[in-house]
């Protein structure tokens, strides 16, 4: 098991969005097939391929890139909205998510590196006594 301290809050919450947003642009397959009459080869690439997309970027959060990634899928997500209008506010919901949460958890990871490096300042260092 890792370290509490090792552990970010960022990527856990931007992979949960990414989880999420893969179950939801996977059930757009059917709907771009049934209702928006798009040729079912280009709605399985469309659909599942961000699906796919959204899942691997969820494990790939340790790398800085995989952000950047994260908001592109968000931009296709929204763009999705042309072939299937509701898509413009899933997809912006979505955005406003990934948004959150990579705001918050960047917050969260700043607030506490603050506090472990205040915390370990005020500890006595080795083989020094402590003040009375």
């Amino acid at each position: 098991m890792s370290n509490p301290e090792q552990r970010s809050p960022r990527r856990g919450m931007c992979a949960a969005i990414l989880c999420l947003e893969a179950i939801a642009l996977g059930l757009t397959t059917p709907v771009m097939i049934t209702i928006a009459d798009v040729d079912t080869g280009l709605a399985l690439a469309i659909g599942l391929g961000l699906t796919v997309v959204c899942l691997l970027l969820a494990g790939m959060l340790r790398k800085p890139w995989a952000y950047t990634a994260g908001w592109l899928v968000q931009v296709a997500a929204v763009g999705l909205g042309f072939v299937v209008p509701i898509m413009f506010v899933l997809g912006g919901i979505f955005a406003l998510l990934w948004g959150t949460a990579d705001f918050l958890g960047r917050k969260i990871e700043r607030e506490r590196a603050e506090a472990y490096a205040a915390f370990a300042a005020d500890q006595p260092t080795p083989g020094t006594a402590p003040e009375a």
